[in-house]
Formats: structure tokens, C-alpha cells, sequence
């Protein structure tokens, strides 16, 4: 693993990024840091990912923002009465690796003028991308890729979540121009056991 910092970011919504962040965190016993907590305040994904990673020494960072609608942040924010300000989302101080969980995808807008992707380009950490098999999961994820490769943003690799579809991955891994780094088949249940078998599993 080349770089001790790393964006998690999914090809959409609800594709695993909180469980691949526990995993890395676990894995590189790195600390987790999500900038913008968009709704679900009483059970937050730092709080998740402070219940499943187990290693000594992952520190779970506060968040810059915690909005209380579970909607985009732009969205959340104007309901709030809050505009995210890029200014105020600064890296943790740590000599620990660090995990960094987007709220979103790469287009997800933190601000009517300020994307998610901006923002990456602009602290210039590399990117984990997670990808599920959903309908329409191969536009979205080479769409993600040739936006990371249009800004120069290193792509460290996928992150495949879920019951495998065989055609997709083959279609994606053909164009995408980088690797797999591990494959997460879907369980009912998720554990601290479970976060630890991943870690072993995943390949920088």
C-alpha cells in the first residue's frame, strides 16, 4: 500500500462503503474520519465503524458536519440552515494510516458549486472505489473511473461488494485499468469476525 491516507468512495448509494471502510481500517489499523454525516444521527457511520473494527489502535475522528436530513449534504445543509464549507474539512491529525468514508459518490454535491470529487482533487488523497452489482452498476463504475482518471486522481482499486455477477466484473475489470483488491459476498450479518476474515482477504 503506497499511501497511508485513502478516500472510500462508492459507485452510488447504499453500496457498502461503511463495511470496505471498517475493513481497511482493520486491515491497515488506520483511523476513520467521515466528513459529512448526513442524517441517522444516533446511529452514525462512525459509530458503526467503531463497533466492528477491533485493532488497538484505530482512532474514530469527529465529524466535520453532521446534518440532520438524509439527504445529499447540499440538500441537508440548506434545510439545516448550514453551507459546508471546504475550509473546515481538514484532515485529522494523526501519525496513524487514515480511512476517509465520502457521504456519496464522486458527483455528490457539498454545495450547489462544490462536488465531493472537488474536494478529493483538491486534498489530493488516492481513491478506493466500491462497487456493487446492481442494474446499471457497470455505467456507474467506469463512469466513476474516467472521472477519477479526467482529474488525475490515483486510483488505488475496486472494492466489489455483494452476490457476484460474473459478466459484470469481467466488463468492468476489462475496461477499468486497475485491480481488484477484494470481493465481499453478501452475509446476513456483519461482525467484528467478519471485518477481521475480510482484512486478512484484501490485496493492496
Amino acid at each position: 500500500m503506497g499511501s497511508k491516507q485513502l478516500i472510500v468512495a462508492g459507485i452510488g448509494t447504499d453500496v457498502g462503503k461503511t463495511i470496505v471502510s471498517a475493513i481497511l481500517c482493520e486491515a491497515l489499523a488506520a483511523d476513520y474520519w467521515k466528513p459529512v454525516q448526513a442524517g441517522d444521527l444516533d446511529n452514525t457511520d462512525s459509530m458503526k465503524v467503531g463497533d466492528l473494527v477491533s485493532n488497538p489502535k484505530t482512532i474514530i475522528h469527529p465529524e466535520s458536519y453532521r446534518l440532520k436530513t438524509p439527504m445529499s449534504p447540499h440538500a441537508a445543509g440548506e434545510i439545516d440552515g448550514i453551507e459546508i464549507e471546504s475550509e473546515k474539512l481538514e484532515i485529522p491529525n494523526t501519525t496513524n494510516a487514515l480511512v476517509v468514508e465520502l457521504a456519496g459518490g464522486l458527483m455528490v454535491p457539498l454545495t450547489k458549486n462544490f462536488l465531493n470529487i472537488d474536494w478529493i482533487e483538491k486534498i489530493g488523497l488516492p481513491v478506493v472505489l466500491v462497487a456493487n452489482y446492481y442494474l446499471g452498476s457497470i455505467n456507474h463504475t467506469l463512469l466513476s473511473i474516467e472521472q477519477l482518471n479526467t482529474r488525475n486522481i490515483p486510483l488505488v482499486g475496486i472494492i466489489f461488494s455483494g452476490e457476484k455477477n460474473q459478466t459484470s466484473f469481467d466488463v468492468i475489470m476489462h475496461r477499468a485499468n486497475t485491480k481488484s483488491l477484494l470481493e465481499i459476498p453478501w452475509e446476513e450479518q456483519i461482525t467484528t469476525e467478519t471485518i477481521i476474515k475480510h482484512a486478512a482477504r484484501i490485496e493492496f
